[in-house]
C-alpha cells in the first residue's frame, strides 16, 4: 500500500515539474526551480516504489501513464491546450495498456 502511495505522489510531482516547466518556458524562469525539485522529488519518490516491492515495469508503465494523462489533462485547465476526442481516446487506450500491465504481472 505504501508502495502506491509514494507513486502516487511520485506521479504529482513530475506532474507538478512538467507543468511548471512550461510556466518557466513561457519566461517564468524562476519556476525553473520547481522544475529541478519536481523531478528530483518523483524520481525519489518512484525509488522508493520500487523499494517497496512494486516490480519496475508495473512501477514505470503506471508513472509514466498517468503523468501523460493528467498533464495533457491539467494543460487543458491551466494553458487551455487543446484536449480532443482523439486525445481522450489515446488517454483511454494508455488506461488499458497499463491495466493490461498490471494484471500481467499478477498472473
Amino acid at each position: 500500500m505504501i508502495g502506491y502511495l509514494l507513486l502516487v505522489a511520485a506521479i504529482v510531482s513530475e506532474v507538478a515539474g512538467t507543468l511548471a516547466l512550461r510556466v518557466a518556458a513561457r519566461g517564468g524562469v524562476s519556476f525553473y526551480a520547481v522544475v529541478v525539485v519536481g523531478y528530483m522529488l518523483a524520481f525519489t519518490l518512484l525509488w522508493g516504489t520500487l523499494r517497496h516491492g512494486i516490480p519496475l515495469g508495473v512501477a514505470y508503465g503506471i508513472w509514466a501513464a498517468a503523468g501523460v494523462a493528467l498533464t495533457a489533462v491539467m494543460s487543458r485547465v491551466l494553458f487551455g491546450e487543446p484536449l480532443t476526442r482523439t486525445m481522450l481516446g489515446g488517454i483511454a487506450l494508455i488506461a488499458v495498456g497499463v491495466l493490461l500491465v498490471e494484471l500481467g504481472a499478477n498472473h
